[in-house]
């Protein structure tokens, strides 16, 4: 997707602030679809916002109403109205959802960034994701890379940006409308997961392996229905694949947390309009 899809602007246009009448007098005003056309530039290749190209405006112009719109949350309400279209056309199943994270760089550092374990200390952050069964995201948080998933698992499951329906209980007849939530072993805390209970999940974490007696890994213990589980738990690491194809997703180089997540809710926005073409 190199420009905004005709349906998808007309969903923007109800979200966006008024746009000035051509001919006004002052600056020369760039249409906002020209405008948001850049935007989705800048995510989708990762350049710099000075660096756009002069088909799509000035890239300063570009960033300021970037900045505008998503102060108004713009994205984060397309994003919402999206879901609800993808959810009267085809529907969210929510009765399998999985909760992943996946650090990424960040060398310019600013809010929310931290020491990443993973990559010898270096600066990055941490993006948080809660998908449903088919991989539709549902909810996005930003952290530290160095923040352990654990103490953000109840956060991305209670920021999902439209109401959670209510799970059921666990009668026959309503086994099929449980609400069962996908974890790797990274989450595994029986103070957490008592939390998760308590919002109406069935848990499905993998056992950790136990050491013997030397420190030799024995075996693990085989977990009922693993089959099930990594049936399940793949979609929302393509998810997190489908985030990193974004360039600008995959490196952090905006110095304001509160730009990078408007662009991964764009990002999010984009991943659910291509669902709905799909199908």
């Amino acid at each position: 997707m190199r420009r905004i899809p005709d349906e998808l602007w007309d969903e923007f246009k109800k979200i966006l602030p008024k746009e000035k009448p051509p001919k006004t007098v002052g600056r020369p005003i760039i249409p906002y679809k020209q405008v948001l056309d850049g935007i989705l530039y800048v995510l989708r290749t990762g350049c710099q916002w000075k660096m756009l190209p002069k088909e799509y405006g000035s890239g300063s112009t570009c960033h300021r109403r970037f900045q505008e719109w998503n102060k108004l949350d713009v994205f984060k309400n397309a994003w919402i109205k999206l879901l609800k279209d993808y959810d009267d056309k085809i529907g969210l199943n929510w009765t399998w959802q999985s909760i992943d994270s996946i650090s990424i760089k960040s060398s310019l550092g600013g809010p929310k960034t931290g020491n990443n374990p993973t990559d010898r200390s270096k600066l990055g952050t941490k993006r948080h994701i809660l998908t449903e069964k088919k991989g539709i995201p549902l909810s996005v948080v930003i952290s530290p890379a160095s923040t352990h998933d654990i103490n953000l698992v109840t956060d991305v499951v209670d920021n999902t940006v439209i109401k959670r329906p209510k799970s059921l209980s666990r009668s026959r007849r309503r086994r099929r409308r449980l609400q069962h939530l996908c974890l790797d072993k990274g989450y595994k805390s029986a103070e957490e997961e008592q939390e998760l209970i308590k919002r109406g999940y069935v848990l499905h974490i993998p056992i950790k392996k136990k050491k013997g007696k030397k420190g030799e890994i024995g075996k693990e213990i085989s977990m009922p229905n693993r089959k099930k589980y990594s049936s399940k738990r793949w979609v929302v690491e393509r998810t997190n694949s489908w985030h990193n194809r974004f360039r600008k997703l995959f490196t952090r180089y905006e110095k304001k947390d509160e730009n990078y997540l408007g662009l991964a809710q764009f990002s999010c926005s984009i991943i659910i309009y291509r669902k709905l073409i799909l199908g």
